[in-house]
């Protein structure tokens, strides 16, 4: 066994998934600090261009495999490829996505080599670990929320390797890519039968989502203290005016004020924008664990205690019915008085 830690590099269309990115930046953190190296896992057809940018993203070594089978994703090809590569080189590590296809292959290959699996994790770091008076080193410390969110349990795989977890988007900060890095391309030459290829993608459709919180310089987002679904034209108002996306929390989801995709938090999202406009969000730290990296958070809330304003840089106590027309107001006179062309 090496203390290589691995990372699968998910694509779509021959673009990288930006999770994928994520984690080779995380995974260069972690294998610098086991003294190891970074390998990056890229399956697809018409993909080798891929490689290089994984390498530049932080991989010491890219495993390709290349082949017609592969261009779109199937559990049992892609499981296939992958549990013979862990079994025959044995990572100390192997992370993946928890996208729908990194939660459909990740359990697939855990079974397959017998390994635990953590998923969902939303902080990963390398401890040590005792037990009945024996001491494990350097193991991956996978955290991660349970129980509804209630708690964040760490959760550590002493005796089976590699230490597999799949890593929810956008709360692994993503490394600048290095163009002058270089790294070994290894080619896989994967072998299927019938029973691999049993099913066969006849139709594909795909629907283009309505927001893109991870991109967004800003957000604003609705909670419970919203109202109802009539009063989060306000919250869409706001954010027409700053050029900003709309997110909710749970609360206000579930409560069936805006659909999931605008959800941040530790069962939603997490974001990092340049401003975020927390409106009648309590701040409950499943929330708070989606959004507190926020360049700017300003929160308005009628509660003057309510744990939003623990992590906000800007808090004003106030009716959000009230205040945010205000606030369009405001900034609609001061970008009226701008001189042209200048709206920042």
């Amino acid at each position: 066994m090496t203390r290589e830690v691995w990372a699968f590099i998910e694509q779509e269309n021959e673009c990288v998934a930006p999770v994928s990115l994520e984690l080779l930046s995380k995974a260069r953190e972690l294998a610098d600090r086991l003294k190891g190296r970074v390998c990056g896992l890229l399956l697809g057809s018409g993909v080798t261009g891929l490689a290089e940018q994984a390498i530049h993203h932080g991989a010491d070594r890219v495993l390709l495999a290349d082949h017609p089978e592969l261009a779109l994703y199937r559990t049992l090809p892609y499981a296939k490829v992958i549990t013979a590569l862990v079994q025959e080189r044995r990572p100390y590590i192997f992370l993946l996505g928890a996208t729908p296809t990194g939660r459909d292959l990740a359990p697939r290959v855990a079974s397959g080599i017998r390994a635990g699996l953590t998923a969902d994790c939303t902080a990963l770091q390398i401890g040590d670990f005792e037990r009945g008076g024996e001491t494990y080193p350097d193991l991956l410390y996978q955290i991660r929320p349970a129980f509804g969110g209630n708690i964040i349990a760490t959760i550590v795989n002493p005796e089976m390797h590699p230490q597999m977890a799949t890593v929810r988007e956008g709360v692994m900060k993503q490394r600048e890519p290095d163009s002058t890095r270089r790294g070994e391309i290894e080619m896989i030459e994967p072998g299927f039968d019938e029973r691999d290829l049993a099913l066969r993608v006849l139709k594909r459709e795909m629907r283009a989502p309505t927001c893109d919180l991870k991109g967004a310089s800003v957000i604003v987002a609705g909670g419970a203290g919203v109202g109802s679904r009539e009063n989060f034209q306000l919250i869409r108002e706001l954010a027409q005016a700053l050029g900003g996306e709309v997110a909710a929390s749970r609360a206000a989801v579930d409560a069936g004020f805006i659909s999931h995709e605008h959800q941040v938090g530790q069962t939603g999202v997490t974001v990092r924008p340049r401003l975020y406009i927390a409106c009648g969000i309590s701040g409950a730290v499943q929330h708070r664990a989606g959004m507190d990296q926020s360049s700017k958070i300003v929160a308005i809330n009628s509660d003057p205690d309510a744990p939003i304003f623990q992590v906000s840089h800007y808090k004003i106590v106030g009716d959000l019915n009230k205040v945010i027309p205000w606030m369009i107001r405001a900034y609609r006179a001061d970008v009226a008085h701008l001189p042209t062309g200048e709206s920042e």
